[in-house]
């Protein structure tokens, strides 16, 4: 282990305990102690090494190379959002800037009978036992180190809650902007998502960095999806060529509920999205769609879990990858099905064009059933681009580059095509459709 390594984890070991020692009675809080619980499980888990089954083709060694700062202060501005060119929406629009609210660049339309928004700091301190009976009830801290380090230093990040019975009309937006303009910065927001029964909204995460330097966004968003209700919930990442990401999303449906996510992941250094779906109720529906686009040495790793632990619930996968000069693809998709699980519908599809013999794809599906009456199926393609299909077009008049961006334009709308919000689906089409001209 280097002794960069070391002075890492040093560092965050010695920031939990300077901030624990001027909390006072705080640090007795219910609240506290979860935190408190997961930085156990962090120090005795350790940064993940390859020797890790979860992160086999993933080694975060450069990641935790270097030092960050963990405690920016926000100072950005709205011209300094210009360059970003973030789509225009009517929407419930909040900023984070390295991890922090700021509340100067936001914007909430929708009113406080259908929705509560807030940041997660304000919203403990407004209502601590409403947000302690949602923090830290999905996750686990006990075999992830990334996510037992954000539920330790969990601090800001943003609280949604929708009553029983209310349909949020406008969807709320995300926007976390790392600023590493001066330093490599780091972040660790924690997002929680209550949605009750019978109630319906869309949210939308989307992370953008300003800035050279290198950053770090160690995210987490706990979802509950109450009986009956439907979430919406999609995930962008564009993201710095010194951008380094790591997201768990976990997600408890109950009966009769609907999950939709799609995860789009269209820049970045080293991304790991982990989305982790238990389906803890009858008649369920959950599908997930995936889209990536590494280049350069970009890696780009998706971890899904579907748990199908009640019986007549339905899940359904597809992940799409483009891959291009000596980048790196991770695709390591589960499914389970639990003894009571009877009646489960459970697919999943991971499909991959790979355009230059110095990019690798690694591809892992799986199906753990312990029940005899269900359809499951999983399958995974690694490829190039259809010869056959490339020659109709150029026998056709069209150039062998506009072919092939056609051609990976139509392989990609099969997700794209999944995102219901109009504004941002325009934004990722044409985002890829100048990613994809390039030669």
């Amino acid at each position: 282990m280097s002794t960069e390594t070391i002075d890492l984890r040093t560092k965050l070991i010695t920031d939990f305990h300077a901030r624990e020692s001027v909390m006072n009675g705080e640090a007795k809080s219910a609240f506290h102690q979860k935190k408190r619980a997961a930085f156990t499980q962090f120090e005795t888990l350790g940064f993940p090494t390859p020797k890790n089954e979860e992160w086999k083709y993933s080694n975060v060694r450069d990641l935790i190379s270097a030092s960050y700062n963990f405690n920016t202060s926000d100072t950005l501005s709205a011209e300094d959002l210009i360059d970003l060119k973030m789509p225009e929406q009517a929407a419930n629009i909040l900023y984070f800037v390295n991890g922090h609210y700021n509340p100067a660049l936001s914007t909430v339309v929708s009113s406080t009978d259908q929705i509560i928004i807030d940041s997660l700091q304000n919203a403990y301190k407004n209502n601590p036992d409403l947000v302690n009976s949602y923090f830290d009830e999905l996750v686990k801290n006990d075999s992830d180190a990334f996510t037992s380090l954000n539920t330790a230093f969990a601090h800001d990040g943003v609280f949604i809650y929708v009553p029983n019975n209310q349909t949020v009309e406008h969807p709320v937006i995300l926007r976390f902007v790392s600023d590493a303009r001066v330093e490599n910065v780091a972040s660790q927001p924690r997002n929680i998502i209550a949605v009750g029964k019978n109630a319906h909204v869309k949210i939308a995460e989307a992370f953008r960095t300003i800035g050279d330097e290198r950053s770090f966004t160690n995210v987490v968003t706990e979802i509950n999806v109450g009986e009956e209700a439907g979430v919406e919930y999609y995930k962008v990442q564009n993201e710095s060529e010194n951008a380094y990401h790591i997201g768990t999303t976990q997600v408890r449906m109950l009966e009769k509920s609907h999950f939709y996510a799609a995860t789009v992941t269209l820049n970045g250094k080293f991304t790991r999205n982990n989305l982790n779906i238990v389906i803890d109720g009858e008649h369920c529906e959950a599908h997930m769609y995936g889209l990536y686009f590494p280049d350069g040495t970009q890696h780009v790793d998706n971890h899904t879990v579907a748990d199908h632990s009640k019986p007549n619930s339905e899940s359904n996968e597809l992940y799409k990858g483009i891959l291009r000069d000596k980048s790196k693809g991770v695709f390591n998709g589960k499914i389970f099905v639990r003894p009571d699980a009877q009646k489960t519908n459970a697919f999943q599809s991971c499909k991959n064009i790979v355009l230059s013999n110095d990019a690798t794809m690694y591809t892992k599906p799986q199906l753990e059933i312990f029940a005899d009456d269900v359809k499951c199926s999983h399958g995974t393609t690694t490829g190039q681009i259809d010869e056959e299909a490339l020659f109709y077009m150029r026998s056709r008049g069209i150039s062998k580059a506009e072919a092939m961006s056609l051609l990976m334009f139509a392989f990609c709308a099969d997700v794209v095509s999944q995102i219901k919000i109009d504004s941002i689906r325009e934004y990722l089409e044409n985002v890829i459709a100048e990613k994809l001209s390039r030669k």
